[in-house]
């Protein structure tokens, strides 16, 4: 244990820890201090420990955990702060290269990708970026001698490229982008693999005019107790697509489809720390704009007034009643926004998001699905909601 210390404090926080012998995001967390490392080390690998090593130290929880990571170690990753993940689709079959779909997460990295939203044509990458993405995609495929689908995770920050993985086979996207691009491309990769070329298929990479939004469906209501913070542990069951010729309104029908209202009026409660407040600012006076009232906690209040968005206080849960869970019991409150770090702060919180939750009030709990949630209350507020087929996209 003492290794995984020194090793932690020479990458330097914050940094991305999981077991190694773990899928789907299980047991992997953010730590951005050395307290968040020990906290981790505590209560979530103890959570871990096989039946035979907790009978053979049952009292020792030094012992369990030198015990599982004798054999299965811990693995790190440095962290970026404030990153744009991008997830990419393609055919190989080592002669060409055909990527699928680009797709851009609402999210910021850091949230499981199987819990993010995106958006499919990405909205906010320059064409020079996608280029590049579309280059080392097509390096990646060759050099791994892809025969069939390959899916990259990306990371941009400062307008650099990180790559965090390569699955050489299919993801949890290929669905989504094969309803989007209008192409059977699990059928494809499978002749691919029986000895068929990329080239036979003809495929041409076109530009739509719709826009795709895939949401997560999350299972919360399921199991009483659990948390609905978003965070490097995959936490959905499932996904929907919202689609229109506007990346707003194919938000708003995204949120709908996974069963969250989509308010087009009320009181919104905001609560977020000091690293996202001038982040967030604009989206809240956009939803002023609209004709919402904005609860706040103090923090939060203050800097929407100093920045001339009008707010009313209203206290935490801590702060003694009435607060703002009261508030949300009452059917106060129609919209939340709630972004958070660190052990206290989550769990300070945690009420307001569990209430938020048994009450379907729709929820957000990072700044970027924040923003998108607003772009698409305002698009779902003029009445511009239309339903057409899937199909009906390509006819045009």
């Amino acid at each position: 244990m003492n290794k995984a210390r020194l090793v932690a404090e020479r990458l330097g926080y914050p940094l991305v820890i999981r077991p190694s012998y773990v899928l789907g995001g299980r047991a992997m967390a953010i730590a951005h201090s050395a307290n968040d490392f020990e906290r981790y080390v505590q209560d979530t690998l103890t959570g871990l420990v096989p039946p035979d090593i907790l009978h053979r130290y049952p009292n020792d929880k030094t012992g369990q955990i030198n015990s599982v990571l004798s054999d299965n170690p811990l693995l790190f990753d440095g962290y970026l702060s404030d990153a744009i993940e991008i997830d990419v689709d393609c055919l190989c079959d080592g002669k060409d290269v055909f990527v699928c779909g680009i797709m851009e997460h609402i999210e910021e990295a850091g949230i499981h990708s199987g819990d993010s939203a995106c958006s499919l044509p990405p909205q906010n990458l320059s064409p020079e970026i996608i280029t590049e993405l579309k280059r080392q995609t097509a390096e990646l495929a060759f050099a791994l001698k892809v025969g069939g689908l390959m899916n990259v995770q990306y990371a941009l920050k400062d307008g650099v490229i990180y790559l965090l993985e390569v699955n050489p086979r299919a993801s949890r996207t290929v669905p989504f982008v094969a309803k989007v691009i209008g192409q059977p491309i699990a059928k494809i990769a499978s002749r691919i693999m029986a000895g068929e070329s990329l080239a036979s298929f003809e495929l041409v990479e076109k530009t739509f005019k719709h826009i795709a939004v895939k949401e997560a469906v999350f299972p919360f209501n399921r199991f009483p107790g659990v948390d609905t913070v978003l965070g490097p542990e995959m936490k959905s069951t499932g996904e929907v697509i919202g689609l229109d010729t506007d990346f707003a309104m194919a938000f708003a029908k995204s949120q709908i489809g996974a069963g969250s209202k989509v308010p087009v009026s009320g009181v919104a409660f905001v609560s977020v720390r000091d690293a996202d407040k001038e982040n967030v600012v604009d989206s809240i006076r956009h939803l002023v704009g609209a004709g919402f009232e904005i609860l706040a906690t103090s923090g939060t209040q203050k800097y929407l007034v100093e920045n001339g968005v009008p707010a009313t206080k209203i206290n935490k849960v801590l702060e003694g009643r009435p607060h703002i869970v009261d508030s949300m019991k009452n059917g106060g409150v129609q919209l939340v926004i709630n972004t958070t770090d660190g052990a206290k702060s989550i769990s300070d919180s945690r009420d307001i998001r569990r209430t938020a939750l048994l009450a379907k009030i729709p929820y957000y709990t990072t700044v970027p699905g924040a923003m998108a949630a607003v772009d698409g209350i305002i698009a779902y507020q003029r009445g511009n909601l239309g339903v057409r087929s899937l199909q009906d996209y390509f006819a045009d």
